[in-house]
This record gives C-alpha cells, structure tokens and sequence, in this order.
C-alpha cells in the first residue's frame, strides 16, 4: 500500500537530499508511520506491507548509516512552508522530553519531566531531551488557532550524558542559537520573529540572537532594568557609559498606576493590569527592548514580565506574540500521542538522532498537505454530543490521510456491485479507530 500521490508530492522535494534509494525506503517508512499501531521500524515494515520488498535492515540503515542530513531536510520542509508565511516569519522554541529505557541509549539521562511534576515536588525521567524549532503558521481553514511546524531538532545531552558520548557539554539555549543561526542565515533576506519561554529568554540567547531574528519571551519580575545612555557630551573623560539611569522593576511597576484592559488569550477573555516601558536589560546594555508587566484581574494567573526586542510594540502585541508559543506545546502533545514521537527503539547515535525528528517532520508535512487538499475531502464526525468542535484537530488531519489512503487503494481494486461500497466504509472505519 502506498499512500496518496497528493502527499506522496509533498515528499517528492525532500529526494534531493538523499539517494534514491533511500527516498524510496523513505516513502515505505511514510506510509507505515501512519497506519503503524507502535512506531517501532519494525511495525512500521509491517504496516507499510513492506515485508519482502526490501531487507528489513534497510530501514534500520536508513536512520543509523543512510548519507542524509537532518537539517537539510528540515529547511526543505521549511520551504515547503514558504507559500504560507508573510514578511515576517514566526518562529516557536522549545524543548521536549522523550521517556526511554534502557542504559545503552545514545543521549539518555536524567531531565526534569513537566508532564508528572508539580509546582512543589520536580520530577525526573530517563530519556531524550529534544530542543525543537518550529514555525508558526496560520491556515485558511483553521484561522482561529496557530499551528506550530517543527522543522529543526537538536538532542540535548546533559552532564551526565556527554562525556559518556564522548561530546563536550552545550546547554540548551547553545543548541537554540545554532538552530537559529542555521534558519537564519538560510534565509538572510528574511525577518524572524522567535518566541520561547524564560529558558531561552536570558543572555545565552540575547547576546548572539542573529541580526535579522527578533526575540519575545518571558522577564523576572525583580529584573535590572535601565534607561537609554544619554548623550556623551564632547570632552567627557572616560569610557561611555552603556546604561542610563535605573528605572523601575516590572513588580514595581506593578505597585504602581496601571491601566487596565480586557486581553482575548488562550481562548479566554480576561481583564488584566498593565504597563510597559522602554528599557535596557542589565544583561544586555546594547540592546533596548519594550518591557510589559501584566497582573490579571480575573482569571487567577499570578503577576508575569515579558520584553521583545521588537521596541515599537505595543503590549497587547507583545503578549499576543507570547501566547502564540502555546502552539508548540499543542505539536509536542499531538506528535507523541498520535505519530509515536517517543516509541522508535534506536540506540546507536545516528539512530537516535534521526528517528524520533522524522515523527515531527511527518507532522509538518500533513499539516500542509491537509492545508493544500486534506481540507476539502474532510468531513466532520457526527457526534451529536461534541458541540464545540471548532474545525479540524490533527487526529482529523491523520484520519482524513488515512480514509484517503484507503479509498485510493480500494478504488484500484476494481470491485463493482453494493458491496463495494461497504467494503469501503468497513475499511474507513478501522482507519477511524485506529487513529
């Protein structure tokens, strides 16, 4: 079985990165990781009906010893993406943890786990800590929501980790810049726009953003704020000073005269108190940002800052653009309950590096194939008890690839008669519960 040549075309640009060979094993891979109940390379050859149509170690080489780049595939996604962005491209950073077993694992250690921990007591789990890059696009057939596209990934090898692999040790927001300045200097004639969350909101990330990529994310409330430098005035002996005058903390602006407005974030309406101001950061004296604190009237959100390099916004924008991030978090959850994002089995370093990355770069992919054909052949489920369903989740998407799929391969079997028909919905329906 393969899949629909409509999606089958949206794989076809990825070829130039790898032999042919391989993209044809690439395909086979595709097609089982959609209808595969454990990703595993093993389910995978099972539900791709590839059995005997190539050895079973070709699939494992492919991820373990094929001559394909793992970025290159995932800027050519990017270009995929291109028909849908505006002037000014968003990007969503963060980082996910894939539970693993097992002590041989390439890059499996100890992370925290935000899934099990709570506010008082942080947990820990053995597995894969991914930084992942995305962009964040909007689709005619879903306005009302953001869907994040990962595109690049980098495995995080903690203390622990990286000596045993024999690598040296690079902390999370390093391997958030490298995947920055990878997208940012594949499209140097363009304007990002990335958001992430206090982790990749410090200096690390600050300092050597690239000059065509702006940075909204979280602030401490006790953060060391300054005003402008003044003018050096001629004959002023000394170095120039990079700070102005101390200005107030966000949780004192706080304490102060707000205003207040009414935000629509989150898919909530909340009254919040707010006030902003231009500022330089202690940590970086050479760049001025728009500082916002923000305290909910309703709601019962606690007291948050954010900045963004982008000086001109307003704060409404400022937090509209951090609320964008949640898409992110929406992937990472859809990707491992419906693509399997923490079941592949590898262990030896490419394997690892390869195989979870290729769950989101699927998810992409069916993204867009949904926006540019999915859309038009889906049909919502009757559920009569379900009356908030707003349009199509990604387990629709899946489901409507799937029903396509089968359809296609039915139609080649030349069945005539009412049965047939049955035939296709009985088919239609399997694919329904197996998503």
């Amino acid at each position: 079985m393969e899949l629909v040549p409509s999606f089958l075309a949206w794989l076809q640009p990825l070829a130039i990165w790898m032999t042919a060979p391989s993209f044809d094993t690439l395909q086979m891979l595709a097609t089982g990781w959609m209808f595969a109940s454990r990703r595993t390379v093993t389910s995978i050859i099972l539900a791709a009906g590839a059995v005997g149509r190539k050895h079973h170690s070709a699939f494992h080489r492919f991820f373990a010893e094929a001559r394909w780049s793992r970025d290159a595939v995932g800027l050519a996604v990017f270009d995929l993406i291109a028909p849908w962005l505006g002037e000014i491209i968003a990007l969503a950073l963060d980082d996910t943890l894939a539970r693993k077993r097992g002590l041989k694992v390439f890059g499996a250690g100890m992370h925290h786990d935000p899934l099990l921990s709570t506010r008082k007591t942080a947990v820990m789990n053995w597995g894969h800590s991914w930084v992942v890059l995305g962009v964040l696009v909007r689709f005619p057939f879903r306005a009302d929501r953001y869907f994040c596209l990962p595109i690049l990934f980098r495995l995080y090898l903690n203390r622990e980790a990286a000596p045993r692999a024999r690598r040296v040790y690079r902390t999370r927001p390093e391997l958030a810049v490298e995947m920055l300045t990878v997208l940012c200097n594949q499209g140097k004639n363009k304007r990002f726009h990335v958001v992430a969350d206090s982790l990749y909101g410090g200096q690390s990330v600050l300092l050597p953003l690239p000059p065509n990529c702006d940075l909204t994310s979280r602030l401490h409330l006790d953060a060391r704020l300054y005003d402008r430098p003044p003018m050096r005035q001629p004959g002023t002996h000394g170095r120039p000073r990079k700070r102005g005058a101390r200005v107030a903390t966000p949780r004192q602006m706080l304490n102060a005269r707000c205003r207040q407005v009414e935000l629509k974030l989150y898919g909530r309406h909340d009254r919040v108190r707010l006030a902003d101001v231009q500022g330089v950061w202690h940590a970086n004296a050479n760049r001025t940002l728009r500082i916002v604190a923000v305290e909910p009237v309703t709601g019962g959100r606690t007291r948050q800052a954010f900045y963004s390099t982008c000086v001109d916004a307003t704060a409404e924008q400022v937090l509209a653009w951090y609320a964008q991030r949640w898409a992110i978090e929406q992937t990472f959850q859809e990707t491992k309950s419906r693509l399997g994002f923490e079941e592949p089995q590898g262990w030896s370093r490419r394997a690892v590096e390869r195989t979870a990355p290729v769950a989101m770069l699927l998810y992409s992919l069916i993204v867009l194939w949904f926006a540019a054909h999915g859309h038009r052949l889906w049909q919502p489920p009757q559920r009569p008890w379900y009356r908030s369903k707003r349009g199509p989740a990604f387990v629709d998407m899946l489901d409507t690839l799937r029903h396509e799929t089968l359809r296609t391969a039915v139609s080649t079997l030349g069945l005539r008669g009412p049965g047939s028909r049955k035939i296709t919905q009985a088919l239609q329906q399997v694919a329904s519960l197996a998503a």
